[in-house]
Order: structure tokens, then C-alpha cells, then sequence
């Protein structure tokens, strides 16, 4: 290969990991995956804990022992490391990232690491008023919140709590702060489809760009029902009766949604997204890798395949032993999911995982 103007010769595991080796430039490595998607942010799910049961989300199954998730001290090398390699960005996930005991500190910490550009937090909101002045101070600027109904008996419903006047003040409260806020609607057809246009008003009403997530089959079959997918362009659809909608600008940099500026009838705007990982995956766009909340490195939502990270750092791994396994995972990341052809042929697919675990 061709680096600055020389020839290099290089490791077949190496090709796709281009690196200035000038001091000044080290930390600017660039991590390329072999289908040429650079690998420039990491999901950190740090707890499988939640205080809600969403119906799609959490197992039945027991949790975690609080032994097999990795320590903050444990998650902070990881994280250096990553950065180390190349990764600058950071979204911190669950469970509900909030509920573990120390985030803040641990917040703090993250920050400190030079070479990290930015941390990016979702949650379900229902913390998010008590917690929201600490995280702006500690740097946090953009929240994802899980919002799946505005209707107080629905909520309940579907996550199993009766909490939606405190999600709602903790939305409020970041929006008042000046947090970019982006709210999260898991589309599900017979379930929320009748509240679409009045989640899409609020992009309106609020400085929030709202996004509808399709319905996808993670973890055990009794959690996700066919019937209840609903695809992207149909959305889209339901969407335009409010108005028009045209591509955003800059939509691009928003990751896996594709960005609308919808435009009512007397001139009002906000923005839309909509993720569509099974009608209009985003698979050769994909920029990240994710860490389970029991360490295992994966390198795509919906492939089971995962790097055990845990097991070799409690071996004594070295550094370079796990940013070598970090390179493997970035080269055997997959070009792609297989999900819309398997739906077509089954009524039921099983994406092995729970989202709890690997990260919502």
C-alpha cells in the first residue's frame, strides 16, 4: 500500500488500519473496515439494569450478575483505548445507563480522555430531570429519549410502568437546558400507529427532532409479532398529511436516520427521522461497533457474532491484546444484515441478544 507518499508493506490484518506515525498525528488514526466504512464510534451499554419493562426490550429472563458487568475502571481502558485506535465519538446506553450507581463520575471521567470529541447519552427519561443539570455540566449536550406513547395508560402498557409524567418533565426540562434533543419512537402497528402524527406535531411544537425506529426482531420470539412491523416509507406517508416533506440537509451526518424537514401549511417546520434497519438498512453507512453490558464487542446489531473483551481482560490481557481483538472485530464486521430477506420467508425471526444488553 501506498501511506504518504511511500510504499508500505503491511499485514493482511493490517491493510485496512492506516496510521500517520508522526507523534504530533498518532491519535488521528483512522480505523477502515474491508468494505471501506471508517469505524469512528462506539456504543457502551454499561448496564442491562432498567426502571421500565418495555414490552420489546427487556427479558424475562434474570439480569446480569452485577459481577459479570464490566467495572467503570474496566470500561474507562476499553474506551481509552478505542480512542487510542481512532474512535472519537461516544454514545452511552443500557438498560438505562442512568440507573447505575456512579454514572456521573464515571461521566466525568470519559470526558477527561483526551482524543474523545464527543458523549452522547440515551435514555428513557425517567431520571432525566434530577440527573439533566449534572450531565449538561459534566459536558453532555445530545440525548436520545425512548418515548413510545403520549398517552399516560398506554405508557404503562407498554413499559410497565406508570411514570409519564416524570419522562415528560425530564423531556421538558432538557429541552429548556438547551440539551439536542432527538426522541425515539418505536413504531408498532396496533400499538402507537394512531399517535404518529401527534409525535410528529411535537417536532413542531419543541426544538426536538423526532424519529420513528422500525420495529425489529431482537431477542427471543415471543417479543416481536410480524403483524406489527410497519416499514419506513409507510410512515413517511402518514407523516405527509401534516404537511411537506423534503431531505435535510446535512442528513448525512445524523447516522442511521434519514432526515426530513417537514413544512405544515402555514409555514411551520421541524424535523423527522426515520431508522429503518430492516426496509432501508443504513448497513453501508454504519460507523460503529458496540460494547455489551457483559463485554462483549459487537460489531453489528443485528449479527450475533461477538468478541469476548471481558474474558481477556480478566486474563491479564494486554493493551495491544485488545486492540488487536478490536481490529478483528472491525474486519470481520459484516457488509450487511440478511433481516428483509429472512422476514420475507418466516413469520418469526430470532436475532440472538437481548437490546437490553447489547444497547438500545
Amino acid at each position: 500500500m501506498i501511506l504518504f507518499g511511500k510504499k508500505v508493506n503491511v499485514h493482511p490484518y493490517q491493510e485496512f488500519f492506516v496510521m500517520d506515525s508522526s507523534k504530533e498525528n498518532r491519535k488521528k488514526e483512522q480505523l477502515v473496515d474491508q468494505y471501506s466504512r471508517t469505524i469512528s464510534y462506539l456504543r457502551l451499554s454499561i448496564t442491562d439494569r432498567c426502571n421500565l419493562r418495555c414490552l420489546y426490550c427487556m427479558p424475562s429472563s434474570s439480569l446480569v450478575k452485577c459481577a459479570d458487568l464490566l467495572s467503570y475502571e474496566e470500561l474507562m481502558r476499553i474506551v481509552g483505548i478505542a480512542v487510542d485506535m481512532g474512535m472519537n465519538k461516544l454514545r452511552l446506553t443500557g438498560g438505562e445507563p442512568l440507573v447505575r450507581k456512579g454514572v456521573m463520575d464515571f461521566i466525568g471521567k470519559l470526558a477527561e480522555i483526551n482524543g474523545l470529541e464527543e458523549i452522547r447519552l440515551t435514555t428513557n427519561g425517567v431520571l432525566l430531570h434530577e440527573k439533566a443539570k449534572d450531565l449538561y455540566a459534566a459536558g453532555i449536550r445530545n440525548l436520545n429519549i425512548s418515548l413510545d406513547s403520549m398517552k399516560r395508560e398506554r405508557f404503562q402498557a407498554i413499559t410497565g410502568s406508570d411514570l409519564f409524567d416524570q419522562v415528560w418533565q425530564g423531556i421538558q426540562t432538557a429541552c429548556d437546558m438547551g440539551f439536542n434533543v432527538k426522541l425515539n419512537i418505536v413504531a408498532m402497528k396496533g400499538i402507537n400507529d394512531d399517535e404518529f402524527a401527534d409525535f410528529a406535531l411535537l417536532a413542531i411544537q419543541r426544538p426536538i427532532q423526532v424519529r420513528f425506529i422500525e420495529f425489529m426482531p431482537i431477542g427471543n420470539k415471543d417479543s416481536w409479532d410480524k403483524t406489527r412491523f410497519i416499514a419506513a416509507e409507510e410512515l413517511k406517508e402518514i407523516i405527509s398529511t401534516l404537511g411537506t416533506l423534503e431531505p435535510s440537509p446535512g442528513s448525512r451526518l445524523e447516522g442511521p436516520a434519514r432526515v426530513y424537514r417537514l413544512t405544515t401549511s402555514d409555514g411551520q417546520t421541524g424535523r423527522i427521522g426515520f431508522i429503518s434497519p430492516i426496509s432501508h438498512h443504513f448497513c453501508d453507512k454504519c460507523n460503529r461497533l458496540r460494547l455489551t453490558s457483559e463485554g462483549r464487542l459487537r460489531a453489528c446489531l443485528l449479527h450475533s457474532h461477538e468478541t469476548d473483551l471481558k474474558a481477556l481482560l480478566r486474563r491479564g490481557g494486554s493493551d495491544s491484546d485488545i486492540q488487536k481483538a478490536i481490529q478483528q472485530t472491525i474486519l470481520n464486521k459484516p457488509k450487511g444484515h440478511t433481516l428483509q430477506d429472512d422476514l420475507a420467508g418466516s413469520s418469526q425471526v430470532n436475532c440472538q441478544g437481548q437490546m437490553s444488553r447489547i444497547g438500545g
